[in-house]
């Protein structure tokens, strides 16, 4: 009886064998052991710009390399059109307006280092979620979340108040300012208003002075003495911020301690690259999150001499061609370390690329493709469609292409399982977990309806119905380009979400992006029989939608992004702020 049980068990436990060795050779999530991760993120590069996704002419060998060996999302999106709110929903995987992170006026990111907004404290962010479940987790780059809350040394919104065990990089973002060879860019129509003002009340001073000493004019000393006074502290209210961008803004920290100041544009694409890899090397014997957000290819377009006139889209194509290397260093710093299957490699851009960014006859910013806009528009696929690449070999299969729509929210639900945390649920999260997707145990996304920003003001929302496959998107809101038809902004040198220069669409403009991915031809009534049904299903989306927001302090308001000297990070005694501790090593 024992001998026929166990011929009886071994008939049931051999097919089963059989049918495990003829599994394909993708690693089952069930038994996937807790992976490192290394998320790398570019600044204001157009989906355009990178040889997997069209781009034939700048090269891109080693993130197309990324998009071969593992999975490229072709409709990735991100939840806003500039650097502040976009990476705030990615650190969240929220909405940016959930956190206060998206504007209410024309400031629509951090704008200095001494303001008092950014990411608040009581977010939390995939960084400390990994924290906790034991990861070691570094930030290399750019933050652009804020710094301090209340006093200079608080550091409430800093990368270390927020899941980062180690941050060196950039507290604020890569700016024109921060070159003393280039011409100002924060502000630069603001500030010329100040100058023209400055010079305005120094005329009339002067004038009421003269007249006053040849007698031509009857004017008080004292009246004299209080416009001057009043000529000198206007100068100093806004030229002690405007006139000294490059210490305030342009400055490096290594956790809490500011490094630079000003920071040393020729070296720092060497010392973020460096960093990078002695992270990896640092932690490659436990698990590890490495946010690897470069500077590139953001203006100034900070690039080594290796590098210069070597692409045939002058130093904005030089400069991604740079990234690209870096990329691939990180990539063989991972290889020889023998961390490659082991590790989730995420590459995708902040936003859409900066149209409007020219000097001259000098295209300084992105391409977007076949894509309509760019950076700042918040409703146009330029401004939101970004490359979005995973790779972790044995796990997700090499060269799939998936065109379901995903959001740049959805990595934080899909590094907090795969790490084993869970995701907060005191709080609605509008990312998706992509693994089910990614590994194909699904055929479409989790995301029916994905809502298109610009600050808090609504511009589009796109409708994947599933049924059907359509990828329907309204425009409720679109900025007015200048000049008529010219795709862009450049009589502003950014589209507004608000005010005289948009125009407001009721019935709002449909568009079907399978057939139409430019959005080149809005469809009516008369040309789409569904029209009517897509608006009102479109309309009951954005009434549930509206329904989970709650108020929460505006972080962008007039108030927390002026500047303010006692939160102002500094190397000295303020306002004495100058250092090179990099250069002191």
């Amino acid at each position: 009886a024992s001998f026929l049980l166990l011929c009886f068990r071994t008939s049931l436990v051999t097919p089963v064998i059989f049918s495990l060795l003829l599994q394909p050779p993708l690693t089952q999530l069930s038994i996937i052991t807790r992976p490192n991760f290394v998320l790398l993120m570019a600044d204001d590069l157009g989906i355009g710009d990178v040889g997997c996704y069209g781009n034939d002419t700048i090269r891109t060998p080693n993130i197309d390399r990324l998009a071969k060996e593992g999975v490229k999302l072709t409709q990735h999106i991100a939840a806003a059109p500039l650097c502040t709110p976009s990476r705030a929903a990615f650190l969240t995987g929220r909405y940016p307006l959930r956190s206060g992170m998206d504007a209410i006026n024309n400031y629509r990111v951090i704008f200095w280092n001494g303001g008092s907004g950014g990411l608040p404290p009581n977010e939390t962010t995939f960084a400390k979620i990994l924290q906790q479940q034991g990861y070691s987790t570094g930030l290399i780059g750019k933050w652009h979340q804020g710094v301090n809350c209340e006093s200079r040394n608080d550091h409430c919104h800093h990368p270390l108040n927020h899941g980062f065990d180690y941050f060196y990089g950039m507290p604020f973002t890569l700016i024109s300012d921060c070159q003393t060879t280039e011409a100002p860019e924060m502000d630069r129509v603001f500030r010329r208003k100040l100058w023209l003002y400055t010079q305005m009340i120094g005329l009339v001073t002067l004038t009421a002075a003269l007249g006053r000493v040849t007698g031509l004019i009857s004017v008080h000393w004292k009246t004299l003495t209080c416009l001057a006074g009043f000529s000198l502290l206007f100068f100093v209210s806004w030229f002690s911020s405007y006139g000294f961008v490059r210490y305030w803004n342009c400055i490096m920290m290594r956790n809490h301690e500011v490094t630079e100041q000003p920071m040393v544009t020729e070296r720092t694409t060497s010392l973020i690259l460096r960093e990078s890899i002695s992270f990896i090397e640092r932690n490659k014997h436990k698990p590890f999150l490495l946010f690897l957000s470069f500077l590139h290819s953001h203006t100034p377009l900070l690039t080594t001499e290796k590098f210069l006139g070597k692409s045939s889209h002058g130093l904005y194509g030089d400069n991604v061609e740079e990234m690209d290397w870096m990329v691939g260093q990180v990539l063989d710093a991972i290889d020889k370390k023998g961390l490659k299957s082991t590790t989730l490699v995420y590459f995708a851009s902040d936003h859409g690329g900066w149209l409007e960014r020219q000097e001259g006859k000098r295209q300084l910013g992105g391409w977007n493709g076949i894509y309509r806009g760019g950076k700042a528009m918040g409703g146009w696929e330029g401004g939101i469609r970004v490359p979005g690449i995973l790779r972790w070999p044995g796990v997700l299969p090499a060269g799939k292409v998936i065109n379901e729509p995903t959001s740049l929210m959805d990595i934080y639900p899909t590094v907090t399982h795969l790490a084993g945390g869970v995701v907060p649920q005191d709080r609605v999260i509008d990312g998706r977990d992509l693994m089910p997707l990614l590994q194909g145990t699904v055929a479409h996304s989790e995301h029916k309806f994905l809502f298109h920003y610009c600050g808090i003001h609504l511009h589009a929302v796109r409708w994947h119905q599933k049924d059907s496959g359509a990828i329907w998107k309204a425009h409720y809101v679109t900025p007015n380009f200048h000049p008529l038809g010219a795709g862009a902004c450049y009589d502003r040198g950014f589209c507004p979400c608000f005010g005289e220069g948009v125009t407001h669409h009721d019935p709002p403009l449909l568009f079907d992006l399978l057939r139409d991915p430019s959005e080149a031809k809005p469809l009516s009534a008369d040309t789409e029989p569904l029209f009517d049904t897509v608006i009102e299903q479109i309309g009951r989306a954005i009434e549930e939608h509206r329904r989970t927001l709650t108020p929460v302090p505006e972080q962008l308001s007039l108030y927390n992004i002026i500047w303010k000297p006692w939160l102002q990070p500094c190397c000295g005694t303020f306002p004495f702020c100058w250092c090179d501790k990099e250069g002191d090593n």
